[in-house]
C-alpha cells in the first residue's frame, strides 16, 4: 500500500499487515499495537531501541529554556523534557535513495520515448 505524497495511517498499516500476513485484522492491529507499545515502554524505561536495517529509536533530553509567548510576548520558562528520537538506518536511507533514483531514471526513459514518437501515438 503506497500513499504517494500522503501519510501512511496506523488504520492502513494494521490493512498492510493484515494483507501481507494473510491474518485477520484483529490480530493484525494487536501486532501493531504491541510492537508500538514495546517501542514506548523501552524508551519510557530510557532504553535505546536498534532495529537492524531499519533505525533506531532513543529519547534525547532538551534542557530548560527561556522561550517566549507568542500571543503576549511575555517571556516564559520552559522545562527540561526528554523528546523521542529516530535514526534512520544505512539501510533503510540505501533503500529509500534506491528508490527515487529508480522513480527518476523511469520518468525520464518515458520523456525521452515520448521525444521520439510520433505526435498522434503520444495523445492516445
Amino acid at each position: 500500500m503506497q500513499t504517494v505524497g500522503g501519510s501512511m495511517t496506523k488504520a492502513e498499516l494494521v490493512e498492510e499487515v493484515s494483507r501481507v500476513s494473510d491474518l485477520t485484522k484483529k490480530h493484525s492491529e494487536v501486532i501493531v499495537e504491541t510492537v508500538f507499545k514495546t517501542i514506548i515502554d523501552a524508551l519510557h524505561r530510557g532504553e535505546k531501541i536498534e532495529l537492524r536495517g531499519f533505525g533506531s529509536f532513543r529519547l534525547r533530553k532538551r534542557e530548560p529554556r527561556k522561550g517566549r509567548n507568542p500571543k503576549t510576548g511575555d517571556k516564559v520558562d520552559v522545562p527540561p523534557k526528554k523528546v523521542p528520537y529516530f535514526k534512520p538506518g544505512k539501510e533503510l536511507k540505501e533503500l529509500i535513495n534506491r528508490e527515487a533514483e529508480a522513480a527518476e531514471a523511469a520518468e525520464a526513459a518515458a520523456v525521452s520515448v515520448a521525444s521520439v514518437l510520433p505526435e498522434d501515438v503520444v495523445s492516445l
